[in-house]
């Protein structure tokens, strides 16, 4: 009876480490999310993103419904700012990956 109960044990701490793990590898953007995000600037602040704050700041904003983004700051301040108005910022977002996909101007 006491190696069934060891085994249940060690399979749940064994499930909830890799749900744990799932969670939060979730919360981390992958290199092609961070190499296609389209703004080199701080959507808040307008500061370059690499600057004397070290690198930027990666925040994934989850909304129900709604497939979870990217999003990049200068410092962790601007994310207070961000969350006032999240649809404000992710407009100028989707604004610039529409930028950046347009193919160049023939001349």
């Amino acid at each position: 009876m006491t190696n069934k109960k060891s085994l249940l044990v060690a399979s749940l701490s064994f499930g909830a480490l890799l749900f744990t793990s799932a969670v939060f590898a979730a919360d981390k953007p992958t290199a092609a999310e961070k190499a296609a995000y389209p703004l080199t600037t701080c959507v808040v602040s307008g500061d370059k993103l690499v600057g004397d704050m070290g690198g930027p700041i990666d925040y994934i904003y989850k909304q129900a419904g709604q497939p979870d983004r990217l999003v990049r700051f200068c410092c962790k301040d601007c994310i207070k700012d961000f969350e006032k108005e999240p649809a404000k910022y992710l407009n100028k977002i989707d604004e610039a990956a529409a930028m950046k996909a347009k193919p160049a101007a023939k001349q």
